[in-house]
């Protein structure tokens, strides 16, 4: 078992290498520059938006509102505080300057890939729409056989990243609150997702509506008490963020100590993680979406960057630098990361924090199910068909048992690979079909226009 997760380590570190950071990257200043910065010319009409009623005309599934947040519940995971503590005790606080730079680009990639799902969407057999870089692969880009490769991809990183890992950390986190065993958390989870993905989308949009804002205003209410209580110090935590992006930290603990190119490296991809941009999964989601236009759609879609890593991966990387836990040790002697970290430096401010932590946890990774769930069935269904649709959400239900109470080293590993894997032929599409995206942009723009004329007469 040992040199199989050496062997997933190493293809994973391959994969995440300097060649697709500076891709991921690069398309996201790329797309700014010939998008004019349009994701910041036009957020606040892009927030507007959000909480605006679907045209008369429009077509698609679910609401614009439903359709964002689902895609808000695939990437607000364990990665928005999980993933954002790991990645500060290896990077150093400097990293979470670097997540802001790459989310700002970021969103520029989201809005791309949102503004493709809906332009190349289909009406599949029962009626539902279908899009997403499958789509846009194979009818913009013509290439068939990257289309299959990334729903391949996609369809083994939903068992993994949406559902094994998720399930496993929601399973943890109820066994310190609780003291449940993991089969039983497992047996539960597995019908509550059940009943949530057999009703298929707009199940699933009607319970993103309504958890993913709950959890979000949960957690980030918790984050600001604690910020509240440290605001004294809030500039100076700030100052280290932005010292320590530029000239590295010194060794903590048991880690050595922070290159600037570490620091990085590890805040892009950690952006990856909890914005998901580049990786295109998200657009299935936008696809879905009652829309009269996809770049409305789209620019609805771009503000959850924006949310995910700026809003609520700065609150919990605030909390780690004001509570002073970073680099202390447990009374056994084993340094704090990850979750026991961010456990402790809520529970150290507030009185149960650890509770408020664990429970933002669960509702984070659950909402992460639900949405990778619709992610992984679309994916499935254009390999094998509308038919395979029902197969595939019985045993999306059913891996969530074993999920809670399997070590999931491995799945971490392979759901890290398929995520890489599934970001290049999309970045491919989007550098192919940065035409289609400039003159649809310029469409719709125009027609921002003509409806603030009107709104002014």
């Amino acid at each position: 078992m040992e040199e199989l997760e050496l062997i997933f380590t190493q293809i994973k570190n391959f994969v995440w290498g300097p060649p697709l950071l500076v891709l991921l990257l690069g398309t996201g200043v790329y797309l700014t520059f010939l998008l004019k910065g349009m994701q910041f010319r036009y957020l606040w009409y892009a927030f507007k938006a959000i909480f605006s009623s679907s045209k008369i005309d429009a077509k698609g599934d679910i609401s614009p509102f439903e359709a964002f947040m689902t895609s808000l519940a695939g990437a607000i995971g364990t990665g928005s505080i999980v993933g954002v503590t790991t990645g500060i005790m290896l990077g150093g606080l400097g990293s979470l300057f670097w997540m802001w730079i790459m989310a700002f680009f970021s969103m520029a990639t989201k809005y791309a890939e949102s503004l493709l799902a809906g332009q190349y969407r289909v009406v599949d057999d029962k009626g539902e729409m279908m899009g997403g870089p499958m789509q846009y692969i194979e009818i913009g880009l013509k290439w068939k056989w990257m289309a299959v490769v990334f729903a391949i991809f996609g369809a083994i990183a939903a068992i993994g990243t949406g559902n094994l890992v998720q399930v496993n950390s929601i399973a943890e986190a109820v066994n310190h609150i609780f003291v449940v065993d993991p089969w039983i958390t497992g047996i539960v989870l597995s019908i509550l997702t059940g009943m949530v993905i057999l009703g298929g989308v707009k199940s699933i949009g009607h319970v993103a509506g309504v958890l993913v804002p709950v959890m979000a205003l949960f957690y980030l209410t918790a984050g600001l008490l604690v910020i509240a209580m440290h605001i004294d110090r809030v500039p100076e935590a700030f100052m280290r963020i932005i010292s320590e992006a530029f000239h590295g930290r010194a060794a903590i603990g048991g880690f050595v100590g922070t290159t600037v190119m570490m620091s990085i490296q590890i805040g892009v991809s950690r952006s990856i993680f909890t914005n998901e941009a580049g990786l295109g999964i998200s657009s299935i989601a936008a696809a879905a979406a009652r829309t009269d236009n996809p770049g409305r759609q789209a620019m609805i879609t771009m503000t959850g960057a924006l949310i995910s890593t700026v809003i609520v991966c700065t609150i919990t990387g605030l909390v780690l630098a004001l509570t002073d836990l970073i680099g202390t040790t447990t009374s056994s002697g084993k340094l704090l990361n990850g979750a026991s970290l961010i456990l402790e430096s809520f529970n150290s401010a507030l009185p149960g924090g650890a509770y408020i932590v664990s429970v933002g946890l669960i509702l984070f990774a659950f909402s992460t199910v639900i949405a990778w769930g619709y992610y992984g069935e679309k994916c499935f269904e254009y390999l094998f068909g509308t038919r395979s649709v029902l197969l595939y959400r019985c045993l999306f239900t059913l891996i969530v048992i074993p999920g809670a109470a399997i070590k999931m080293e491995l799945a971490w590993l392979a759901a890290d690979i398929m995520n890489g894997l599934m970001a290049i032929p999309n970045l491919i599409a989007l550098l192919g079909l940065k035409n289609v995206i400039i003159s649809e942009t310029n469409s719709f723009l125009n027609i921002i226009q003509k409806e603030e004329c009107r709104s002014q007469n």
